[in-house]
């Protein structure tokens, strides 16, 4: 019983994985950070900060260099094992991420109604 559980609960988690937005793809990555924090899992810390580190986007370097340097200071609190600092840093920006996906989840998205020619012609 308890397999079918774990088997259920990793489909549903495969669905969300497969079916979310990249945007919402980075949120659930803190998510797995975070988590990985607070147990002092310091191999899976590491692996999903650097996860997030080589999907910056460094044609935008402002934004990105300074996310950079964030996860190397995240990455340095794990070394020394300061875990609560580390996933301190994790949740502001988790928490800016997701402010960000609540932002373009509430703009409207505006359906486009192709213009036809009307032809009037005139009846018989």
């Amino acid at each position: 019983m308890m397999q079918q559980s774990n088997y259920q609960s990793s489909q549903y988690r495969q669905q969300d994985v497969l079916g979310a937005t990249p945007i919402h793809l980075v949120v659930m990555a803190y998510d797995v950070a975070i988590r990985a924090c607070e147990k002092n899992d310091f191999e899976k810390a590491a692996k999903t900060i650097g996860l997030l580190q080589n999907a910056l986007d460094f044609d935008y370097p402002e934004v990105s260099l300074g996310l950079f340097r964030l996860y190397q200071w995240c990455l340095e609190c794990l070394r020394r094992g300061d875990f609560g600092s580390a996933a301190s840093t994790l949740l502001e920006l988790r928490a800016a991420w997701r402010k960000a996906e609540l932002s373009l989840s509430a703009v409207p998205t505006q359906t486009v109604v192709p213009q036809f020619p009307v032809q009037v012609t005139a009846a018989a």
